[in-house]
């Protein structure tokens, strides 16, 4: 994975679209995760049929899916007073979410069976992709686990597996941001470039990635809590710089995942750490690398303050699904950014 994949001109520049394209739809495909939790239509279908690709059609088929739906904790908890029209407006949602999973299922495993078979990949990179396979298929398995949390007694997902399912999700598009730089064309050399860094550089940077990806998954628990409506306040809480309640819980290692103050004191003091990282290390990228490395350095720390603003104004708004989906969508650009940029210093430095 940390190699380059030397490729004849025509099949670097097809290989690079198809996982180009790939990686756009699992972007897609967060964002309408996000919007189907913060809509509450996550738990509208109560049964997991991956070969199934079809909605109900007839009246009769969507009466049989919603006294499916009300036998569920969400209905009888929540919903009893939906009717079929509004079972309708949630299970949409949920339905497209989950056929789209297929859709990039397909995209993904169809081309590599016929790039494998016409010899256009081979080696590491044929083991690296098959990985990515069976990420994939470990990430629908997860996506039905998280669901059926939900599905028991309380009509919430558990946080656990909403951050377990983001986290594979990220893992598997961060992979394949990183794959694509590092496929070249075969007369591809180090006399094309202009410039080496150390590669002191690289680290920083791929921390800064690391970083990124930690202060997302604490976000998941944030979302999988509601603990961004605890305190709507900024910079304090309530009044406060340590609230109260921040790590009451025991035992104390569950405060970081259970308790809704800590959760979200402790998603605030990293999301402040990533902020200073980035900036500091954007200046310190900008001023020892390339032109094309430089200008991602630069708009890495762009992006970081824009993610920051965008958080604390989620918070400020008492957590308006729009700018929630907004705040995750660009936190999958800031990670974006960020994989590409480490990948890019990464070429540059041990190659």
């Amino acid at each position: 994975m940390l190699s380059l994949y030397y490729l004849p001109n025509q099949d670097a520049k097809l290989i690079r679209f198809w996982l180009a394209f790939s990686a756009f739809m699992i972007f897609l495909m967060v964002i309408i995760g996000g919007a189907t939790r913060l809509t509450g239509s996550g738990l509208s279908m109560v049964e997991w049929q991956p070969l199934n690709f079809f909605p109900p059609f007839t009246d009769k088929d969507w009466m049989i899916e919603f006294k499916k739906y009300q036998t569920s904790p969400e209905f009888n908890l929540i919903n009893s007073w939906m009717e079929i029209k509004d079972f309708k407006k949630i299970f949409w949602l949920e339905y497209f979410h989950r056929l789209w999973g297929r859709i990039i299922g397909i995209v993904f495993v169809i081309p590599f069976i016929y790039f494998f078979f016409r010899g256009k990949i081979s080696g590491s990179l044929t083991i690296i992709l098959g990985f990515l396979i069976c990420l994939g298929g470990a990430q629908g398995l997860m996506g039905w686990y998280m669901v059926q949390s939900g599905l028991v007694l309380n009509p919430e997902v558990s946080q656990y597996r909403l951050a377990l399912h983001l986290s594979l999700a990220f893992l598997i598009y961060g992979m394949i941001l990183w794959i694509i730089p590092g496929i070249k064309n075969n007369d591809f050399s180090k006399d094309n470039r202009t410039n080496l860094i150390q590669k002191k550089i690289f680290y920083i940077s791929i921390f800064s990635s690391l970083m990124i990806f930690f202060v997302v998954i604490s976000g998941a628990f944030v979302a999988g809590l509601d603990a961004g409506l605890a305190y709507n306040t900024f910079p304090l809480m309530g009044d406060k710089v340590i609230p109260d309640g921040l790590y009451d819980m025991s035992p104390f290692y569950l405060n970081w995942f259970e308790n809704t103050i800590t959760v979200q004191f402790n998603h605030r003091m990293l999301a402040t750490l990533l902020v200073i990282l980035i900036l500091a290390s954007s200046i310190k990228i900008a001023c020892v690398t390339s032109n094309k490395v430089r200008y991602l350095a630069v708009f890495l720390a762009a992006s970081v303050i824009i993610q920051a603003l965008l958080g604390i104004s989620t918070l400020l708004y008492l957590v308006p699904i729009w700018l929630a989906i907004f705040h995750q969508a660009f936190a999958l650009i800031l990670f974006s950014i960020s994989v590409i940029l480490s990948r890019y210093i990464y070429n540059e430095s041990f190659f």
